[in-house]
């Protein structure tokens, strides 16, 4: 056998491996979507675990005609208090600039996580903000902890 003979069965082969590889993957993807459970209407809550300053992230799920419709979502200081635009000040008082722009950053990203869901009702579409990491894996705990309700 030649070595272009080699390469142009290995070509072939490579062709039918890729071909089986894309039908399984939409195999796989045809059956994940079947299995989920649709989700029932109602307004559901939920909870993430505390993180290392033991903040916790609170969830609200609206969900109507099997569809996600509306998310509101809080993170709780240790204290009860909500992270708001008085996170990151000491006092009243932003005494550290860069500190209190990274805390509002995560405020800020914590609205949008909450929008982006909403609006599209996939948590696969819900990125992180970078700076935000944290609030983003609490965030998507709190979702599933809600969610575990509606299924």
């Amino acid at each position: 056998m030649t070595k272009k003979n080699d390469r142009g069965r290995r070509a072939a082969l490579l062709c039918v491996v890729c071909a089986a590889l894309a039908s399984a993957a939409h195999i796989c993807a045809a059956l994940a979507g079947c299995a989920q459970k649709p989700l029932r209407d109602g307004v559901y809550s939920g909870k993430s675990s505390p993180d290392d300053r033991g903040a916790c992230g609170e969830i609200t799920i609206t969900i109507s005609r099997g569809v996600v419709t509306g998310c509101e979502y809080v993170t709780r200081q240790k204290d009860g208090t909500v992270k708001d635009e008085q996170y990151g000040k000491v006092n009243g008082v932003i005494s550290n600039a860069d500190y209190y722009e990274k805390a509002q950053r995560a405020v800020r990203a914590m609205s949008a996580y909450a929008e982006r869901y909403a609006k599209t009702g996939s948590l696969d579409a819900v990125e992180a903000v970078s700076g935000a990491t944290i609030a983003w894996n609490q965030f998507r705990e709190a979702a599933a902890d809600a969610l575990s309700a509606a299924h």
